[in-house]
């Protein structure tokens, strides 16, 4: 469905746009039918650059993104099958319109024939799909919702549409808790009907408990790529073990990670890109001083 290969962003940078700075170096992944792929990685790592260039936000420096064979051209056709929702959910909303608004927008975009009866059933639906009362939502303005409330809302505006992916930035960095799990439960449902979720996260606990395939970002590039429970449960790379070493924990002292002393990369042979340590499980060069390849 969605195929990143070698795709690099570059932005130019100094008084006169003389020096480019790479966001994003030579990624590839997929997404497929069904899936819930993590895209993980802290902040300026090139997780929300790398979601607003599969959205057509902005523009690939070098490779390619295709989905469903074809190169990723922004526009309605595009995004009746492909819809992002992000971080901020009261940002995604005009604050003097009501919240409702999103839906008459999406029917007079791609279904102005619909008849507004035939319409308002469908929104109906698609809110109750989203666990949400159409009579507490519908005629609300955004202030009056809560986070959750909002970020549904967006969920159930794609739903209303032939949508085939979903790129999900951050969408639960602002919920408490008991929202969150609720806002990923109905992605875990989503999924079940055939939707592909792009989830882009900082947070390692959440990546874990959806997706089954994790991709880990550093600065830029892949550092490593696999099932989930391999990329969490065997680390490869030093980066991806800092990270989990990283996440506090009540009964342990909260240390830096322990220095790796050699890279499995170069171990096992790697001349270039990423080598496949395990069957579907990728790794980069660890970048330690004894590493020749450079910096991920």
């Amino acid at each position: 469905m969605l195929t990143l290969r070698e795709v690099t962003k570059e932005y130019k940078v100094g008084a006169f746009g003389g020096k480019t700075v790479a966001a994003v170096k030579g990624v590839s992944f997929d997404v497929v039918p069904g899936e819930v792929v993590s895209l993980i990685g802290e902040s300026g790592s090139g997780k929300s650059t790398i979601g607003r260039m599969i959205l057509g936000l902005h523009p690939v420096t070098s490779g390619t993104i295709t989905f469903d064979g074809r190169p990723v051209r922004a526009g309605k056709d595009y995004y009746r099958h492909v819809q992002g929702i992000f971080q901020d959910p009261f940002s995604s909303f005009n604050p003097v319109f009501k919240a409702d608004r999103v839906f008459a927008m999406i029917k007079e975009a791609y279904y102005p024939d619909v008849p507004a009866a035939e319409w308002a059933e469908r929104v109906e639906t698609s809110l109750r799909d989203v666990r949400l009362n159409p009579a507490q939502v519908l005629g609300k303005y955004p202030h009056q919702l809560s986070g959750g409330q909002l970020q549904r809302l967006l969920i159930a505006r794609a739903l209303l549409l032939d949508i085939k992916l979903l790129v999900a930035d951050e969408i639960t960095s602002m919920l408490d808790a008991s929202t969150r799990i609720d806002v990923l439960n109905l992605l875990a449902e989503l999924k079940t009907r055939g939707l592909g979720v792009l989830y882009i996260t900082h947070d390692l606990s959440l990546g874990t408990y959806l997706a089954e395939r994790t991709v880990v970002l550093r600065r830029g590039r892949v550092a490593e790529m696999g099932p989930t429970d391999e990329v969490f449960g065997d680390p490869l790379h030093p980066y991806t073990r800092e990270l989990l070493s990283a996440v506090p924990r009540l009964h342990e002292s909260w240390d830096d990670a322990a220095p790796v002393e050699s890279c499995l990369y170069h171990d096992k042979g790697g001349t270039g890109g990423l080598l496949e340590a395990a069957p579907g499980h990728f790794v980069a060069c660890s970048a330690l001083p004894s590493c020749p390849s450079g910096e991920v």
